[in-house]
């Protein structure tokens, strides 16, 4: 695929990381978007880079450490995580986490409330300690976000904003072109990294891909004194410190929307109410920092939650997320440029996330599920 023109659909964390992958093999790449780099859940998430799930974990882990001098832009990644316990329940599956994580060579320590107040001083004295994670850690969404673009503009890269895909063109079982608001782009091969709005553009050329959007909310308080570790999840919360010291945190409940907005749904005051309270319960060192803003996202969803990554035609490949897009992002570059110019993964083997599982999935799959706009994620 050397010299070839490809066309990656959505500049979220994905897309970008894909066309940077690209750009480093020496492909010509047009990356498009409706909106601006990043504008929906890209740019609006935790941060989170432990992904111990999926198969793309170790690529994940081999990658963020590097990222920075990879890019040559600063993406703010720091390494560890606090995972702090209310309850025996939760002690119990964070202690079954750590000897997991140890059996498959990543490092984690069980901490008492002492240690865990240590590292992460605005914790509960109630704590029930939980574990440390030596591996993973948490990077800046905006700043990540940035410097993919850059350096895939370094490279040659073209990034097209305000591009909204209409269609694509296909002839021969082949896709020759995609239509834009603002004219035809022709190319070699398509990678759709566009999140919820990836199932109407596939559908134009006869592939099923099941999706459902909901809408991901996040808060941000005003600066607390820095924590020696910045990542620290518990009480149903995902988020880190900032540099500055602001808290960022997320955790749902998640609203299952309608796709077809045309920007990102705005917050609501009880999911923030609601992240607030549990911010407070798991940190009361920091309940009386005021909430300075909040964050809505919109995350694409698959009926197992997983990703799909796929070359599902000879030019047409897929890349979405399931909500993990983010600290996945250099590993699923990664295996999406391979897809392009090999058909193949070299890192990892990612046949489990291909669109074939989902063969023989009933039409009225959301419904099954209950999975309607309006209705809790």
């Amino acid at each position: 695929m050397t010299g070839s023109n490809v066309v990656v659909i959505g500049a979220g964390v994905t897309g970008l990381s894909t066309a940077w992958w690209l750009a480093r093999a020496g492909v010509s790449v047009t990356i498009i978007d409706k909106g601006v780099v990043g504008w929906e859940a890209s740019s609006r998430n935790g941060g989170g880079a432990s992904h111990y799930h999926s198969p793309l974990f170790a690529e994940e882990q081999r990658l963020w450490p590097q990222m920075d001098e990879l890019l040559g832009y600063p993406t703010e990644y720091r390494r560890g995580r606090v995972i702090a316990a209310m309850t025996e329940k939760q002690l119990a599956h964070y202690h079954y986490m750590a000897a997991m994580f140890n059996e498959i060579g990543f490092a984690a320590d069980h901490i008492d409330a002492h240690e865990a107040i240590a590292l992460a001083p605005l914790l509960s004295h109630d704590n029930l300690g939980g574990i440390r994670l030596h591996f993973g850690g948490h990077a800046n969404p905006q700043r990540t976000v940035q410097a993919y673009a850059w350096a895939l503009q370094d490279l040659g890269g073209r990034i097209r904003q305000n591009t909204a895909a209409l269609r694509l063109e296909s002839q021969g079982g082949r896709v020759t072109g995609v239509t834009t608001a603002s004219g035809r782009i022709g190319c070699d091969a398509v990678v759709i990294a566009a999140g919820p709005q990836s199932s109407a553009l596939l559908a134009g050329i006869g592939i099923d891909l099941p999706l459902a959007a909901a809408r991901a909310e996040m808060i941000i308080t005003e600066p607390a004194p820095l924590m020696p570790v910045g990542g620290v999840d518990g009480n149903g919360l995902y988020g880190r410190q900032t540099l500055r010291g602001n808290l960022a945190y997320g955790g749902g409940p998640h609203e299952w929307i309608d796709t077809g907005a045309d920007s990102p749904p705005r917050p609501t005051s009880p999911l923030a109410r609601s992240l607030a309270r549990r911010v407070a319960e798991l940190l009361p060192g920091a309940a009386r920092l005021r909430v300075i803003r909040s964050w809505a996202g919109v995350v694409e969803n698959t009926p197992d939650g997983r990703p799909v990554l796929d070359r599902v035609a000879d030019n047409v490949i897929i890349g979405v997320m399931s909500g993990v897009g983010f600290g996945l992002s250099p590993a699923s570059g990664h295996a999406l440029s391979d897809l392009v110019i090999d058909g193949k993964c070299s890192f990892a083997d990612i046949d489990k996330l291909g669109l074939g599982r989902f063969a023989g999935l009933a039409p009225n799959w959301r419904e099954q599920r209950g999975w309607f706009a309006g209705a809790a994620a």
